[in-house]
């Protein structure tokens, strides 16, 4: 089965490497759709089925983790699992994460191999 994934980052740049990486991995990839923020993340969550949503944590309009929250306060997409991908290294942030529902918390600079690792367990 392809997976539909959904990239959450303020950076393009990371986006692009973020696709790259996937596409290195090895597992199948079907759509790949890209958001800037939490609030064009819902939008893309609304309209498209998903299997799993890489997301930054530091982000205009709509953090990471607000968008987490959102996601996993709804009956809809409360399984849909979610991975923090961010330079972030508080532990409080962290924890929060993980309180809020994450599956997996990958920090930046991240390899192809910690990617496949953690989605592979995901998934």
């Amino acid at each position: 089965m392809a997976l539909n994934i959904l990239i959450v980052d303020d950076s393009t740049a990371i986006r692009k490497i973020l696709i790259r990486v996937l596409r290195q991995t090895g597992l199948v990839i079907g759509e790949v759709f890209e958001a800037r923020d939490g609030l064009e993340a819902l939008e893309i969550v609304k309209n498209h089925p998903l299997n799993l949503v890489l997301s930054d944590i530091n982000m205009p309009n709509m953090d990471g983790l607000s968008l987490l929250a959102e996601l996993k306060a709804s009956e809809t997409w409360r399984n849909l699992p979610v991975v923090m991908i961010t330079t972030e290294g508080s532990e409080e942030k962290v924890g929060q994460a993980i309180r809020l529902g994450s599956a997996a918390y990958i920090r930046k600079p991240f390899t192809a191999e910690q990617i496949q690792e953690k989605i592979s367990a995901i998934l």
